[in-house]
């Protein structure tokens, strides 16, 4: 389907129907996406400040077959949220539907509009003694609705589920310029299609979401953090098993690093302190929530002395307070900072079934290095299966040194996870990045099936177009 450009015309007729606070001046950091492998494009950023004034920019760009590209915080990693050619689209900023519209503590639900800003949230939940539990390294610039849109993950899925687990309903505007009401403080609610998880995940590509029913959760009364050494990921798949038999559902998270991460931290961020001089092969970092009467120093201490009789850890330290408690989790959450100032070849976002996890280690550092004299910096959120599985140039080289091999190191590793029954996109979502794999990997029969459901809702393509699937 061709699209027509956001015209002079165009705009105007939509300034005659919105009130000037709609209209945002189009600088650079809109156009902008944190890896920097594209320059979006945009003829004006609109910023509706309700689901009514989003309704009226989306039926007008319906009727002109106008592209729109929606636009929450700008923290995605997969291209969704620019446009870098193609007719000039408008930019739909959520940034002014930015309130806490309700609290239900008893409930344990909130309804927060899609510009709020997760830290924000997380804030708003405290006041009312409740804990949001979606946590990612962007959350003070995320926002509910790029969170929902890409389905983001974070540390704490092992305990609470991705962003899709904690969502009740939603309100959204069609690319026809619809409101629909669905947003539901329910959580049963047997009555026809899921069309909220059809819109969680979307990317933008079938309509916005303006707002959202999201669920909380109690305030864990006491929380405790530990590192601990392990031989292996085998190893440390045995601990996480070990963790859960003793604390069920009171694990939040269980981080797997390798020594290459601290590696990385001491070369890019050398005033981080760490905790080993010589860092272990491998670590887990775990975090656990316990209720009243519980102990977490205890409960980790005894965890760590069943793992050492069983030979699954040779050392580790528990944290004796909350400021060691943010010291363990900022090395973690600095990862990403130390891979960017190094410079991947290519970056991973993997998924695999938990079981399988040290033999696609094994197997893909084998693969990696037939390849040539490459680091790996393997880590991530060993719980729920997602790894960040990153190539980059021996010391001494630069990443431009080897962009050439970008698409055969990031086909070898996809290839592998495919064959081992993963995904290759665990929590970052498509967008423009990975809409090759897709047509790659994907099954052919949900791709026709994904593709129905675009041309029902979107026929004529308005909506994020190249994201996802490519443009009609």
């Amino acid at each position: 389907m061709t699209l027509n450009p956001a015209d002079d015309a165009f705009l105007d007729s939509l300034r005659a129907q919105l009130p000037a606070a709609c209209f945002r001046d189009v600088t650079p950091a809109y156009l902008e996406e944190p890896r920097g492998h594209w320059q979006g494009q945009a003829a004006a950023v609109l910023a509706p400040g309700d689901a009514a004034e989003a309704a009226v920019i989306l039926k007008a760009a319906h009727t002109a077959r106008v592209g729109v590209v929606p636009y929450a915080g700008g923290t995605g990693l997969v291209g969704g949220q620019v446009m870098p050619d193609g007719p000039m689209p408008m930019l739909l900023s959520v940034e002014r539907m930015n309130k806490v519209r309700a609290i239900y503590p008893q409930e344990n639900v909130v309804v927060a509009e899609a510009g709020v800003i997760l830290q924000d949230l997380h804030e708003a939940a405290l006041a009312a003694d409740r804990l949001f539990p979606m946590s990612i390294a962007a959350k003070g610039s995320a926002r509910v609705g790029g969170i929902l849109g890409t389905n983001a993950g974070g540390v704490n899925v092992l305990r609470y589920g991705n962003t899709r687990d904690l969502c009740l309903g939603l309100e959204v505007v069609t690319p026809d310029g619809r409101i629909w009401n669905g947003l539901t403080r329910l959580r049963k609610d047997n009555t026809g299609y899921d069309l909220r998880n059809l819109m969680i995940g979307s990317e933008g590509t079938l309509g916005l979401i303006t707002a959202a029913a999201l669920k909380l959760a109690p305030r864990p009364a006491a929380e405790g953090t530990a590192l601990m050494a392990v031989a292996d990921p085998a190893a440390a798949l045995a601990l996480l098993s070990m963790a859960r038999a003793r604390m069920g559902e009171g694990v939040s998270a269980f981080e797997l690093m390798h020594r290459t991460g601290f590696d990385f931290l001491r070369e890019a961020l050398p005033d981080m302190r760490q905790p080993w001089p010589e860092p272990p092969e491998w670590v887990v970092l775990i975090d656990i929530g316990l209720g009243a009467g519980l102990d977490v120093n205890a409960a980790l201490e005894g965890l760590f002395e069943q793992a050492l009789e069983e030979g699954l850890v040779d050392d580790g330290m528990i944290a004796q307070s909350e400021q060691q408690r943010a010291d363990f989790w900022e090395l973690r959450e600095q990862i990403p900072e130390a891979n960017r100032r190094i410079g991947a070849i290519s970056s991973h976002d993997i998924s695999l079934p938990l079981s399988v996890i040290p033999e696609f280690i094994e197997k893909g550092g084998a693969r990696i290095a037939a390849m040539g004299d490459f680091r790996l910096n393997c880590f991530g959120h060993l719980g729920d299966g997602n790894l960040h599985y990153n190539v980059f140039p021996p010391k001494g080289q630069a990443k431009a040194d080897h962009a050439h091999r970008l698409g055969e190191v990031k086909q070898a590793v996809h290839d592998l996870v495919h064959e081992m029954g993963g995904s290759v996109s665990a929590e970052h979502g498509i967008g423009r990045l990975k809409r090759g794999d897709l047509e790659r990997y994907g099954d052919p029969v949900k791709l026709d099936m994904m593709r129905a459901i675009k041309q029902a809702l979107d026929p004529y393509g308005i909506m994020n177009p190249g994201a996802v699937l490519a443009a009609f």
